[in-house]
């Protein structure tokens, strides 16, 4: 077990090295853009020594969130159990229709015998 935790340690310091190698040259390459300072320095945030700060929500803050969350739910459910409104022709709709049908089909059989 010693060995493992040895060899992890030592990964740890290579890969940090590693990082910094990585952030040194990102530096200079900003440097050489804009010439301002580099971001990390401007940015002590960005470092892995700053510590990182939780966001939290007060208790009313969370009650208020599910609350809404409810009735977003419950209205989806209204809607989606709400029956689905049946549309109805009217008799002369009806036959303003099939009188249209019959003469596009008349006209079609039409040219189609003159074609013959």
């Amino acid at each position: 077990m010693t060995t493992n935790r040895a060899l992890l340690e030592a990964a740890l310091v290579g890969y940090q090295h590693q990082s910094d190698e990585i952030k040194m040259k990102m530096a200079e390459i900003r440097s050489i853009l804009g010439g301002k300072p580099p971001v990390a320095a401007a940015h002590p945030a960005d470092t892995d020594d700053a510590p990182v700060k939780k966001r939290t929500m007060s208790a009313a803050g969370r009650k208020r969130i599910a609350a809404a969350q409810r009735k977003r739910w419950a209205a989806q459910k209204t809607v989606a159990q709400a029956p689905a409104k049946k549309r109805h022709m009217s008799a002369a709709g009806r036959k303003r229709i099939a009188e249209a049908a019959r003469k596009r089909w008349a006209a079609l059989r039409a040219e189609k015998a003159a074609a013959q």
